[in-house]
């Protein structure tokens, strides 16, 4: 399979993380976890249970948090069936390691990074080339997810220094462990403005979107999934494969995300 969302990402340093609890049964008990991106929380949620009502399986059991702090659990030996990443990266990480079962890798969704607005925040900006984020700010800060580790934080510092407003906004950030973190922290008021996938805005009524990333200022932003040869079963298989079929890409692009071109 040629995969069509390859662009490289900035590769961040790795850092010992607690395991995302996945419940008291050990791996033997249930090997069909799920690892996945913060920000595929509330489609992948949809598309368990449709996957579980339509096969009679068990619904897999779901762990969302920042993909390089699952990436490094998935490396510490986290029993997890099926890893569903936001970015390449992390994902060639674990491929490179010989951790994800061949020939299951494959790209099932692409996203946008959106500028999103607190409740109440009555001001507009139009995001271009030396755009006065900072003004924008009034003197608090911008909420992100982390700029070094998490996908959702490496692209969006990508398109802030491609447009030029990096360094105006550097020393403002309010980091977050993860995407929807960022976003809770704009939806509760806590920060005025924040980056996230358009995704994540579309799951959260609190918010406005000011405006959407140009998709140039940015590395593509892209989800491969895969499943994990340690862990390794028929349903982890099967699950994957609805997710990258007519029903699950219909469930995934209706809360937004699009459809990455395959070539088998």
């Amino acid at each position: 399979m040629i995969r069509s969302c390859r662009a490289a990402v900035m590769a961040a340093a790795l850092a010992v993380a607690a395991f995302v609890p996945l419940g008291s049964a050990t791996a033997q008990e249930a090997p069909f976890g799920v690892f996945a991106a913060a920000s595929m929380k509330t489609a992948l949620d949809e598309a368990a249970a449709r996957f579980a009502a339509g096969t009679g399986e068990t619904p897999p059991l779901l762990s969302f948090a920042g993909s390089s702090a699952l990436a490094r659990q998935i490396m510490q030996g986290a029993p997890a069936a099926l890893f569903v990443s936001a970015n390449t990266a992390w994902m060639d990480t674990l491929e490179a390691e010989g951790l994800i079962a061949p020939g299951t890798r494959a790209d099932i969704a692409t996203g946008d990074l959106v500028l999103i607005a607190a409740p109440g925040y009555a001001g507009e900006l139009t995001i271009g080339p030396g755009f006065d984020l900072a003004g924008a700010l009034g003197g608090e800060r911008l909420a992100m997810a982390l700029v070094d580790a998490v996908p959702a934080g490496i692209y969006g510092r990508a398109a802030l220094q491609s447009l030029g407003v990096w360094d105006s906004v550097a020393d403002r950030i309010a980091q977050a462990d993860n995407v929807r973190a960022a976003l809770r922290l704009v939806a509760l008021g806590e920060a005025p403005l924040g980056i996230v996938y358009a995704t994540d805005a579309l799951a959260e009524p609190r918010v406005r979107v000011l405006g959407r990333f140009p998709p140039d200022s940015h590395p593509p932003i892209c989800y491969p999934a895969a499943v994990l040869a340690e862990f390794d079963t028929p349903p982890a298989r099967a699950f994957l494969a609805f997710l990258t079929g007519p029903e699950g890409r219909e469930i995934l692009n209706r809360h937004g995300f699009g459809s990455p071109d395959r070539t088998e």
